[in-house]
């Protein structure tokens, strides 16, 4: 797997990794003084028994009487979703607008082809498991439409501390298992697929702070367990292209690479 250093554009061999398997890493590439302010701005929303001097504090599930199914800031479990933030102005300057990403976003899409962004998603946590057992992995796809998505480390992610995990390649074969290009209508082969899919290997994409994990819309992935005791911090962010209210709802083409750019489709798979 390769790991790009803070260069623009991508090399053909990262094309043609990204086009195979469906994710790429991009090592330190983000602004360390704006991933310092989202880790400090996180603490705004954290729940009264968590501290940031106190690491013990951090060992999930949430107490129940400090969950939270506000949208802004949903606390559950091991889970806590703080996504007020996502509409600041440094924080889309911090992922989507970073130069090097945007830059790496156009390669992909298509120079001046982005939809504009007005936000992330917000700051994801996946709490320490502690000594609470884990579950077995499976993955999922995402539902609403989008081209790839960027997921960014603000805090130091060790193996087995809760990174995005993907299953390689699985792209390829769940963008033809729903009726539409990018909207959620599985059909009669998603289920199977998704079982058999999930049960093969899969990627822990740990990382450092600082690193970007990009990833195809329809690759099978998941937030893995976090048996570190580190809080798994991350940004996501959604590339769409400016097209894509209206290839939404079309049938998935014989090349799924046809609405991307002219770079990326003369790539060939490895």
């Amino acid at each position: 797997m390769p790991d790009t250093v803070s260069k623009s554009p991508l090399s053909q061999q990262e094309l043609a990794f990204f086009k195979t398997h469906g994710y790429l890493i991009l090592r330190q590439i983000l602004d360390p003084a704006l991933l310092a302010r989202a880790r400090a701005r996180l603490w705004d929303a954290a729940p009264t028994s968590m501290h940031r001097d106190d690491p013990s504090s951090w060992v999930g599930p949430i107490p129940t009487d400090q969950e939270s199914e506000e949208r802004d800031n949903h606390r559950r479990g091991f889970r806590w979703q703080y996504r007020q933030i996502g509409d600041e102005p440094w924080m889309v300057q911090m992922l989507p607008k970073n130069p090097t990403v945007w830059a790496l976003a156009e390669q992909l899409l298509g120079e001046g082809r982005l939809v504009e962004p007005s936000g992330v998603r917000g700051i994801y946590c996946t709490l320490p498991y502690g000594d609470h057992a884990t579950t077995a992995n499976g993955c999922h796809v995402d539902a609403h439409p989008f081209h790839f998505g960027a997921v960014a480390y603000i805090d130091d992610v060790e193996p087995g501390g809760g990174g995005f995990r993907v299953w390689p390649g699985s792209h390829r074969t769940f963008y033809y298992d729903f009726q539409t290009a990018y909207q959620r209508e599985p059909n009669d082969q998603y289920e199977p697929d998704k079982a058999r899919i999930g049960a093969g290997p899969s990627v822990d994409c740990y990382g450092r702070a600082g690193d970007v994990v990009l990833w195809h819309h329809r690759i099978g992935h998941m937030a893995s367990h976090n048996t570190t005791r580190r809080i798994r911090q991350a940004v996501l962010y959604d590339f769409r292209k400016d097209d894509w209210e209206t290839t939404q709802s079309d049938p998935p083409a014989q090349d799924m690479w046809q609405d991307w750019s002219d770079e990326i489709r003369s790539v060939q798979l490895l």
